[in-house]
């Protein structure tokens, strides 16, 4: 909705016991005006929200202002559900998306309080670049410019973006502040910012909006004033109304009662999580939408420490995750992974705001804690209210919300998971008087978890280095070496696979088949320099992929079931699925899409990295996407995924290149290939050993999100540069990519009671390597005279690519009219290639290249 005040409804009484105390007591009242409405299926929270149970009225002793709205979806001053501070964080970024349509924009959030709800609402748009102010002057950051907020205990908003050029841009900015009082704050926010970097569409977004019709008139008049559209969105809105007095009857209340002290004090451990150093923690110096899913791997990977570190030090007490000051975000995602495994968790941060403090029932602020600020050089003191999981205290807050989250059986005190960065990691947090001295007093054990966090100097360098484009997106250039995304490469979704490549589509390298071909036999080509013309199959071979997909689709989705699920059996929960492009990337994405979709009830879901690299034979893997995993990842955690084998070259290729990789100086990798079909017998993690028609084989990069085959190429492909491959936007009407992965996950359901027997049958068989497939490949090329091994492809899968993209000799098949190679009989009469039945064939069929040098 917009920010249109809707007339008031309702509002707290005073005689009514239920309300807030600050009501009852000093006449405080919060009225509703209008809210939101949003599914009830679609998140944690009601389908409708009042402005009673999204803030409660608190006290502050400020001349300027007594009142203070606490919020109980924010998590900054209350303990809050995770899920809930997410969801609502999701919903503020739907009504942006409605607001916005399909157009890139920048998010901006109001330091301190909005810094991890601005990244909810830019991670949910999926914004080009999202920046929080702050108030930390960081020696290595360069300021680009400020603002002031007036009611505010600190006052001055600094932005550093690294470099600048991520935030200078004209894209529609959206602002995000939990509340909105007045409206004056935003608009000289927006005043500055316009002022430094004009933009034509400014959008803000807030929890509450709780200004007046005099409020919003001014603040229309000063958009007005400006020429720039700005629109306003919140979960609900309504107005405050207060007593006249109330700042000299708050200064006449008692002395509030701070830093409690328990008979025993708690204990107090540290732990520093993994964090890489060029991958942004938060938003201080500006994320990038191509941040996103180093991003993700990072929060897994840290996400998996601390669940360690809990589980050997703390088994089965509840856990109140515990931010610091702009730290909101990843805090806060670290709280949602806690939860989501079954851990009681909430979750809430420190503040620089002093606040009045009162152990009532109905009143937001129960106990406080001021503690001397660990950031060197800061001289005011910092504050923590709450911070404790009373079992009355956690089920008024859940009232308050609608009893969005049940209370969960909890055993003994939380532990405060207390999570600093860097500069916060000083002598001071643990002095007498800083943080873990008050939180221990009260009887707390106390965790302290240190991020290193990302240098902003390296961020600068980087995106200085690889070049900003206006839409805050990294260009991809010579040395750029980040993952490309759909839908600017490949027609995959975003979150289904980050291309470990380089984008080599405006360069003009397919060739001739028959030209290319006889150049690689003859040694002056390497076949990964150019690229084969893209064969385009005729109407009738299109109508057989359809059929073959809608025949295949359960069969498919049994095999990548069981060889997803064989892959956690064996390798565990923490993986990074990386599949070698072209010909695994379906099957990567599938297998994605099984554990965090498919597995049913009673297995979680596993929201898996996906990365696409290169493999070469003869040259090797990809040492730069080694080496970008390595940074981004635990090497051990990687898993490589292709979507069969055929004699097994590839997977030779990957245990030698990955071998290599380490004598010269690498982390080990585990070479231990998973695959869709096993029919060579060259690996052990595999869904089915069959030689069965894989639909993703049939064509070309129209199954394959329209990639090329990768690319290596010496003129192109400089020192740290990926690979390179070409994304053909052209094709795009020919393109089934989508159509067969979503077919084959539409099968899921049909299978799912399936997979576990599938599974325990490949791990009671045996599965040692034996390499059938290379023998028989050997025994053919010895009875057709084939001059070299690499000539003969066997298998449907590598028949059909010689039909596709090579000059083929003749095809044998084991059957004259299996209908695994329907298809395959179908090309070769296209291109006049003789089929040969042999009845010992090893393989349903196999495809023989011709020797163009003879």
């Amino acid at each position: 909705m917009s920010g249109q005040f809707a007339g008031e409804s309702g509002g707290s009484t005073g005689d009514d016991p239920d309300t807030a105390w600050a009501t009852r007591h000093l006449g405080i009242e919060l009225h509703h005006g209008s809210s939101y409405r949003h599914g009830a299926d679609l998140g944690v929270l009601p389908a409708e929200l009042s402005i009673e149970s999204l803030i409660q009225p608190g006290l502050r002793r400020n001349p300027r202002r007594a009142h203070l709205l606490v919020s109980t979806v924010l998590g900054k001053h209350l303990p809050t559900d995770p899920r809930v501070v997410l969801d609502a964080g999701n919903r503020l970024g739907d009504l942006v998306r409605g607001v916005l349509g399909e157009r890139e924009a920048v998010v901006l959030g109001f330091a301190e309080t909005a810094t991890g709800l601005g990244h909810c609402v830019a991670a949910r748009i999926g914004a080009g670049c999202y920046l929080h102010s702050t108030r930390r002057e960081v020696p290595l950051a360069d300021t680009l410019t400020g603002f002031e907020e007036g009611h505010s205990h600190a006052t001055s908003h600094l932005l550093q973006p690294a470099p600048a050029d991520i935030f200078v841009n004209d894209l529609p900015l959206v602002l995000v502040d939990d509340e909105i009082s007045t409206g004056d704050t935003a608009m000289d926010a927006v005043r500055a910012l316009h002022a430094f970097a004009p933009r034509s569409h400014y959008v803000l977004a807030s929890l509450v909006d709780m200004r007046t019709e005099s409020d919003r008139a001014r603040f229309e008049a000063a958009a007005h004033e400006l020429g720039a559209r700005i629109d306003t969105v919140c979960l609900a809105s309504g107005r405050t109304m207060l007593p006249e007095g109330l700042i000299d009857a708050v200064a006449g209340l008692p002395e509030p009662q701070l830093n409690p002290v328990a008979p025993q004090r708690g204990s107090f451990q540290r732990c520093e999580l993994p964090w890489p150093e060029d991958v942004p923690e938060g938003g201080r110096h500006g994320i990038l939408h191509s941040d996103t899913m180093a991003f993700e791997a990072a929060v897994d990977v840290a996400t998996s420490a601390l669940r360690g570190r809990l589980a050997a030090e703390f088994a089965d007490r509840p856990v109140i995750v515990l931010g610091h000051e702009e730290l909101m975000y990843l805090p806060l995602r670290l709280a949602v992974a806690l939860a989501e495994s079954g851990i009681p968790t909430r979750y809430q941060t420190t503040t620089r705001s002093p606040a009045y403090v009162l152990d009532e029932p109905g009143y937001p602020l129960r106990r406080g804690f001021r503690f001397t600020a660990p950031e060197t050089g800061q001289d005011q003191p910092r504050y923590l209210y709450n911070a404790h999981w009373a079992e009355d205290f956690i089920a008024e807050l859940d009232a308050w919300t609608g009893d969005i989250a049940d209370v969960e059986a909890v055993h003994g005190e939380p532990v405060l998971v207390v999570v600093v960065d860097a500069p916060a990691d000083t002598d001071e947090l643990v002095a007498s008087g800083g943080l873990v001295d008050v939180l221990t007093a009260s009887g707390a054990d106390v965790l302290i978890a240190v991020l290193p966090g990302a240098d902003p100097r390296l961020l600068h360098a980087d995106r200085a280095d690889a070049g900003v484009v206006a839409d805050g997106a990294v260009e991809r250039g010579t040395g750029d070496a980040r993952p490309l995304y759909g839908p600017e490469f490949g027609s995959y979704a975003r979150e289904d696979v980050a291309w470990l490549l380089k984008d080599l589509s405006d360069v003009d390298l397919e060739a001739d088949v028959a030209e290319r071909e006889r150049q690689i036999q003859a040694g002056v080509a390497h076949y990964a320099e150019s690229l084969p013309i893209e064969y385009q199959p005729d109407a009738q071979y299109r109508e057989l992929f359809d059929q073959v997909l809608a025949d295949s689709a359960q069969r498919l989705a049994l095999a990548v079931g069981a060889v997803a699920e064989l892959v956690v059996a064996e390798r565990g929960t923490d993986i990074v699925l990386v599949s070698l492009a072209r010909a695994g990337t379906p099957v990567g994405i599938l297998m994605r899409r099984w554990l965090l979709d498919g597995r049913g009830a009673g297995a979680p879901s596993l929201d898996v990295p996906h990365y696409a690299v290169s493999i070469v034979r003869d040259r090797g893997i990809d040492a730069s996407a080694l080496d970008y995993l390595a940074r981004h990842h635990d090497p051990a955690s990687v898993v490589f995924v292709d979507g069969w084998t055929g004699k097994g070259a590839i997977t030779r290729e990957l245990s030698e290149a990955l071998a290599a990789y380490h004598a010269a100086g690498g982390p080990r990798f585990n070479d231990d290939l998973a695959v869709l079909a096993d029919p060579g017998h060259c690996v052990r993690t595999y869904g089915t050993r069959d030689d069965f028609l894989i639909a993703s084989a049939c064509l070309n990069s129209t199954v394959s999100g329209l990639i090329s085959r990768t690319v290596l190429n010496d003129e192109l492909i400089g020192t740290g540069d990926f690979h390179g491959a070409k994304f053909y936007r052209e094709l795009a009407a020919d393109d089934v990519s989508g159509r067969l992965i979503d077919t084959v996950t539409g099968a899921f359901d049909a299978v799912r009671d399936r997979v576990p027997g599938a599974v325990a049958a490949i791990r009671a068989g045996e599965r040692t390597p034996t390499w059938a497939g290379w023998a028989s490949v050997e025994q053919v090329r010895a009875e057709y005279g084939v001059s070299s091994v690499n000539f003969v492809k066997p298998g449907v899968g590598e028949t059909t690519r010689v039909l596709l993209r090579r000059m083929p000799w003749r095809v044998l098949v084991r059957e004259p009219d299996a209908p695994e190679h329907a298809h395959i009989r179908l090309l070769a009469a296209a291109r006049g290639v003789p089929v040969e039945v042999v009845d010992d064939l090893a393989y349903s069929c196999m495809g023989l290249i011709k020797d163009v040098q003879q």
